[in-house]
């Protein structure tokens, strides 16, 4: 697919890997619509950042995609705002460290609000865009996930749960809406530098840097140029790429 004038709606764009991603498709010469939940004024700034440095059109929207009203207003708005809607951008997450033996602490209240976050949350946003996306003859979703959604790993049970899910979601849609919209997911492993790696125990962060190949931890910039190329190809669907230094294959 041609980026050039297209429109993105990123989740969690003000993030630290969404800020990435966002970079990387403005230079593209996309147009970003940065999603927030809280941060209006980060939000705002970075949406500022993307239109001076790449001479491309941004603007901050906020959404609790908990919610499917605000989920439908967003669409809404995006869509009259620019004009349409090309490429959604699903990388809002939520996470808390519970160690998985500690059942005690995951509670049905940490449990429900990472699935509204991780998981149902991008399936409301697929859902609202796609009729958009169909009539427009076009679209590309890329979802983020995580190494802990292929294996019994990271912040919490929930977290890694919400992840797997996520991960089967994107092959599901990826065959509920071809051809018209492509469906793909990266799936990062550790980062530093996110909103995300600050809520691990530190010991979860050393493991797993020290436990890849690499020893190092995964570069948000390969992750962002990954979610440029899917939203790029025209072959491509249904697919999760694992960007993690090596952890998880071997």
């Amino acid at each position: 697919m041609d980026l050039k004038g297209s429109v993105a709606l990123v989740t969690g764009g003000n993030g630290g890997l969404g800020q990435r991603i966002c970079h990387a498709l403005a230079r593209e010469g996309v147009n970003i619509a940065v999603m927030y939940a809280q941060s209006r004024d980060q939000a705002e700034g970075v949406a500022r950042e993307l239109a001076s440095s790449h001479q491309i059109n941004a603007v901050a929207f906020g959404c609790d995609i908990t919610d499917n009203a605000s989920v439908e207003r967003l669409v809404g708005e995006v869509k009259a705002r620019f004009g349409r809607l090309d490429i959604l951008v699903n990388d809002a997450a939520y996470n808390i460290s519970i160690p998985f033996p500690d059942l005690d602490s995951l509670t049905q209240e940490v449990w429900d609000k990472i699935m509204a976050v991780n998981l149902t949350g991008p399936m409301r946003l697929m859902k609202a865009v796609a009729p958009v996306m169909k009539s427009q003859g076009r679209g590309r979703i890329v979802n983020i996930s995580s190494v802990a959604g292929l294996g019994p790993s990271g912040s919490s049970i929930a977290y890694a749960v919400s992840k797997a899910g996520l991960i089967h979601l994107t092959r599901c849609m990826a065959v509920a809406m071809a051809p018209e919209t492509l469906v793909n997911c990266v799936a990062p492993g550790l980062l530093e530098g996110t909103r995300a790696t600050a809520n691990l125990r530190a010991e979860q962060v050393e493991r797993s840097a020290s436990s890849s190949l690499l020893k190092k931890p995964a570069d948000k910039d390969d992750c962002a140029d990954m979610v440029v190329t899917m939203c790029r190809t025209e072959t491509m669907t249904g697919q999760t790429i694992v960007i993690d230094s090596g952890r998880v294959f071997h």
